[in-house]
Parts: structure tokens; sequence; C-alpha cells
């Protein structure tokens, strides 16, 4: 769909979509069950949009398994999930396995709270802290310039408000603003730098 605003709104790439699934696999089938996963990975990997995915066993003897799988925006992701080929797929595997915990992440979750135990490292890259650091860097200090500006401007005798009010006020307004929308729009933009890994 073509959206009407793009002479007035700052470009934006999509925002990656992770989803993490705990799966219980029969212990009796385990043979079946890693051929039902790697079916699933080659019919995911010819689906437009699809960026990856990985699978894991907490250990030998486990019978949780660890899938991830990552697209690259919401639409080509339900494309994927609401597809006959996937559903078809589901049903074979009806007999294998059982869903435990499904959970989508996307923006700056996608990126800085990654997953634990279910990615290899093809499917999923958590940026070094460095990076993370600078793009909040990157979103928080011209919002915070922004609003000190402007709430300066706005509101007579804001610097004799004591220090610790001030900044109370201003990280329970800030917040919110950074959680939801600037973070995710900032992590949308590093989105290259942030996946690029150092190649030795």
């Amino acid at each position: 769909m073509t959206s009407t605003h793009t002479d007035t709104l700052p470009a934006r790439g999509p925002e990656a979509v992770t989803v993490s699934i705990t799966r219980r696999v029969d212990p009796r089938r385990v043979s079946e069950a890693t051929h039902w996963v790697q079916e699933g990975v080659n019919l995911a990997n010819t689906w437009p949009g699809f960026l990856g995915s990985g699978w894991v066993r907490a250990s030998a003897t486990s019978d949780e398994w660890h899938m991830l799988y990552r697209f690259a925006d919401e639409p080509s992701l339900d494309a994927w999930e609401h597809s006959e080929h996937r559903q078809a797929w589901l049903a074979k595997g009806r007999d294998l396995v059982e869903d435990r915990t499904v959970t989508r992440r996307t923006g700056i979750e996608g990126w800085f709270d990654a997953p634990s135990a279910t990615t290899d490292l093809k499917a999923s890259f958590t940026p070094p802290r460095w990076k993370q650091a600078i793009a909040i860097w990157l979103g928080f200090f011209p919002v915070n310039l922004i609003f000190t500006w402007l709430v300066g401007l706005a509101v007579p005798g804001w610097d004799e408000i004591l220090m610790p009010l001030r900044v109370l006020i201003t990280t329970a307004i800030l917040t919110p603003i950074m959680a939801y929308w600037v973070l995710p729009w900032v992590t949308g933009l590093l989105q290259p730098w942030l996946q690029r890994r150092r190649t030795s």
C-alpha cells in the first residue's frame, strides 16, 4: 500500500521482525522433527522478505527446541505466516512438536534484546554495546536538546525548579517518546550498520 505522506515524513527503512518460538519435540521422533524443521527453513528461504532462521536444542537430552526466524517487515512476515505453504508444513509437524511460546520483536527490541539460547550466528546478531550506545545517543541527544529548549521557552522559571524535579519531569516525558518512536526509527535507519560484522 502506498503512503500518502511520503513528501512530509522522513525516509525510514522497514523494521525487521524476529519471531522466537519454543517447541516441545517428541523425544522418540527427533530424527523426523529435525527433517521437518529443515524443510520449514528451506521453504521460508524461498519467501519474499525472509532474512534468516535458526534453531537449537537446550541440551542433548532436552525435549525443548528454540527456533527463530526473521522477516524484513510485518507485511512480509504476515504473508508467510498465513500462507497455504506454511499451513501445510505445520500440519506435517502436528504430531511431532508442540508450541510452548511464540514471541515477536521489532525495532529496538529486535536488536538490543536478543533471545537467549535461540540463535545461531548466521540467523540473528546482537550489535556490540558501543554500537548500541551510539544508536541510543543519536536518538537521545537531539530529542533532549529540543525538549530542553522548548520547555525553557514555554515554561517561565523552568531553570529555577529543583534539578531532581526537572530531571524527573524530563525523563518521564522523554522515556516513552524514545522507546516507542525515536529509538525504533533510529535503529531502522541504522539497520545495515548495526548488522554489519567485523571481518577478519
